[in-house]
């Protein structure tokens, strides 16, 4: 199958302003791209791209007094297949996990591990260990937390969702992701397009959409602790620790959001 991506979104500003925008679709599915991805400013000025430490497409530049508008699109194929699930996968011991997987275990900006891990345990510490540990993690937070865009918070932390009980996507990421970290597996924040392919449409869609990933058997696992259902047609953007590694735009001075549109769209075979 195929799935048509995009985007604009519009900031306003009074003076020039430098900005960090991370809108590209994550290297990993460059190959699924049909022909370019194609990412323009109103009015043009020039971006300049390099690689963050995670690997993640970023772009450098500044917009000009009076704002700018972002505009993006691309076609994408996609095998059509939900999330892999795989009840087999293990769980790796601490001792035995490659460098660079340590850093997801540690605490983050919105992943408060020291706070959670005496909770974590509590509910988590007799499940079975690996694959069924991770899958209870995502159940319990998907009925734990009530989802609603009027919770959204850009300072909420995933103790605070665990007290608050109510969040958006990115809310269900960071405390399931947290409380994996608490039980001693790595776990990322991922962000991508999520369109309502194979699902009933969303009332309220937003495209965008935040989840994370499990590293077990020596893998990356997808998990969605908001949905709890294996999706097609997820498209990954950028990975990081917790939200604050993936911002979509990061602005350096005042800058106000007047558009945000996102489309996600199966392109119906020829």
């Amino acid at each position: 199958m195929q799935i048509k991506v995009g985007f604009e979104i519009t900031y306003t500003a009074a003076q020039p302003t430098p900005m960090v925008i991370m809108l590209s679709i994550h290297p990993s599915r460059y190959a699924d791209i049909v022909g370019t991805e194609s990412i323009s400013t109103e009015p043009d000025v020039p971006i300049g791209l390099y690689r963050d430490g995670f690997g993640n497409v970023c772009g450098r530049l500044v917009a000009p007094a009076g704002g700018v508008t972002f505009r993006g699109s691309a076609l994408v194929r996609d095998s059509g297949l939900p999330d892999v699930v795989n009840p087999a996968a293990q769980q790796v011991p601490i001792e035995q996990l490659p460098d660079d997987m340590l850093l997801y275990l540690m605490p983050s900006r919105y992943c408060e591990t020291d706070k959670l891990t005496d909770i974590a345990w509590s509910l988590f510490g007799n499940t079975q260990q690996g694959w069924a540990r991770v899958q209870a993690i995502t159940d319990f937070v998907h009925h734990h937390v009530t989802f609603g865009y009027q919770h959204a918070h850009h300072m909420k932390s995933a103790h605070d969702v665990y007290e608050g009980r109510a969040g958006v996507c990115r809310d269900f990421a960071h405390l399931a992701l947290t409380f994996c970290r608490c039980m001693g597996i790595p776990a990322r924040y991922c962000t991508g397009y999520l369109g309502d392919i194979g699902v009933p449409p969303d009332p309220a869609p937003m495209d965008f959409s935040g989840w994370f990933e499990a590293y077990l058997s020596g893998q990356w696992y997808t998990f969605d602790a908001r949905h709890n259902t294996p999706r097609i047609g997820r498209i990954l953007m950028a990975t990081g620790r917790d939200a604050a590694d993936v911002a979509l735009t990061t602005s350096f001075g005042r800058m106000t959001l007047t558009k945000f549109v996102v489309v996600t769209d199966e392109v119906p075979a020829a």
